[in-house]
């Protein structure tokens, strides 16, 4: 739930407003979609309990290749995405610290926004568990407060039409859509560390249906309230709607110091989080020789190059949105992780319709297997939404950044195959010595 829930929660009801309330209904599909991509993840962690979740079920499904691809688009998706995450932290920090900021010093916030979730990362899982329960309850709670009191000041006046601007209403269903589609991407976090969890095959289903639906009861009741208690026109030029949505309900203007608040432990949170999963991912894959070996060091249960790794390229992401002034090549990235994060889940999804359908029912009893088959193809289906509604700019940067990664793959393969020859060739000449006869000793015999 603290990597569902990151930044954007706060500035999605004004995103969505000048739709209508049509984005609600769009929310509520969306939320149908993200429960049974949930339900899958979890069904696939009782058949594979192991580290790396969308990578060991492709993997495990179709191959090294396939594994390849899932674990490249997760590893580029996350740390670009921390970097996105550390910059969206400053413009609320900025709120909570008024005054005339620098170029330097937002630069200082974001990497330490990167860098405060690395080290706590480095002490362990157990620190890493710890800030996520403690950031997930201090941002959880005051957003289910403003969703549940929003009710009580909720005035059906202030909603808006149900379906704004021109255009059908599917046109706007599906516009709305599309930008709340992102909004439950980490679903798969317990999958992802489900080496590491007790009692994997029950708690990271658990965790991972409880968590969606937890933070879909924040996202579809906090959205709801707001769009009940500030004005349609005000809510669509609106930069912090949570904010007027807590001003609107007491009065005053503390209520934007309040969220910006909850929206900077969020973020740090969500960064907690996320950068444990920047580092699993390749874990597990250079486990089977498709990352290189360095992925594999590992203390207290955190894979520490893996995390190093993340923070220090999410860093320099950071550092050329802010000193280099590429803008562009900054939003092309953050265009790329839309779209990375869809692979990963289009193939969990096909390897359980594979695992299903292959007749591998090992760990599927019959009774649930048309059940299962049915949320993996709704899974398959949202994900494939998902995809469409990354937009063309974001497909068409995503699969460029996917194809180069054939290049580390074919290098990371062909290391993996001159390993395979030498070590053929090592044990073709033991057996080789091994058979070869004994010579005859000289001067033995009865004549000797």
């Amino acid at each position: 739930m603290g990597n569902i829930i990151g930044g954007g929660i706060f500035l999605l009801p004004a995103s969505v407003a000048p739709f209508g309330t049509i984005s609600l209904v769009a929310f509520g599909v969306l939320t149908l979609g993200a429960i049974c991509l949930a339900l899958v993840f979890g069904r696939l962690a009782q058949r594979h309990p192991d580290t790396g979740g969308p990578y060991v079920y492709a993997r495990e499904a179709f191959g090294d290749f396939a594994g390849f691809l899932s674990a490249w688009s997760y590893w580029t998706m996350t740390w670009v995405s921390n970097a996105a995450l550390a910059v969206a932290a400053v413009g609320y920090v900025h709120v909570l610290l008024p005054g005339h900021g620098s170029k330097g010093l937002d630069l200082a916030v974001a990497l330490g926004a990167l860098w405060l979730p690395a080290l706590a990362n480095f002490a362990g899982t157990r620190y890493v568990g710890a800030v996520q329960l403690v950031s997930t309850v201090l941002k959880f709670v005051p957003l289910l407060f403003i969703a549940i009191v929003g009710m009580f000041f909720f005035d059906p006046h202030k909603l808006g039409s149900f379906h704004e601007g021109g255009g059908s209403t599917l046109g706007g269903l599906s516009a709305a859509a599309a930008i709340l589609l992102y909004s439950y991407v980490g679903v798969e976090s317990a999958a992802m560390s489900a080496g590491e969890v007790r009692d994997p095959e029950r708690n990271v289903g658990r965790a991972t249906v409880l968590g969606t639906i937890g933070a879909a009861v924040v996202y579809l009741l906090g959205t709801l309230a707001v769009f009940g208690t500030v004005s349609h026109d005000k809510l669509v030029k609106s930069q912090a709607p949570f904010s007027d949505a807590v001003d609107a309900m007491f009065g005053g203007h503390w209520g934007g110091t309040v969220i910006a608040a909850a929206a900077v432990i969020s973020i740090v949170g969500a960064l907690n989080g996320w950068t444990l999963m920047s580092a699993q991912s390749p874990y597990a894959a250079a486990k089977d020789g498709l990352f290189p070996a360095a992925f594999l060091k590992k203390q207290r249960g955190v894979p520490t190059f893996g995390v190093l790794a993340a923070a220090v390229l999410a860093s320099a992401l950071t550092v050329i949105n802010y000193f280099l002034g590429t803008g562009g090549v900054f939003e092309i990235l953050v265009l790329i992780t839309t779209f990375s994060a869809t692979v990963p889940y289009l193939l969990a999804a096909g390897a359980q319709i594979y695992f299903l359908l292959s007749g591998r029912r090992d760990k599927v009893r019959p009774g649930r297997f048309a059940r299962d088959l049915t949320l993996a193809v709704l899974a398959f289906g949202f994900t494939f939404w998902l995809v469409a509604g990354a937009g063309y700019a974001a497909i068409y940067q995503g699969v460029l950044f996917l194809f180069a990664g054939i290049l580390v793959y074919a290098l990371m393969a062909a290391r993996r195959s001159d390993r395979a020859e030498r070590r053929d060739d090592e044990e073709r000449t033991e057996e080789a010595r091994e058979a070869a006869p004994s010579p005859v000793l000289s001067g033995s015999g009865p004549g000797a």
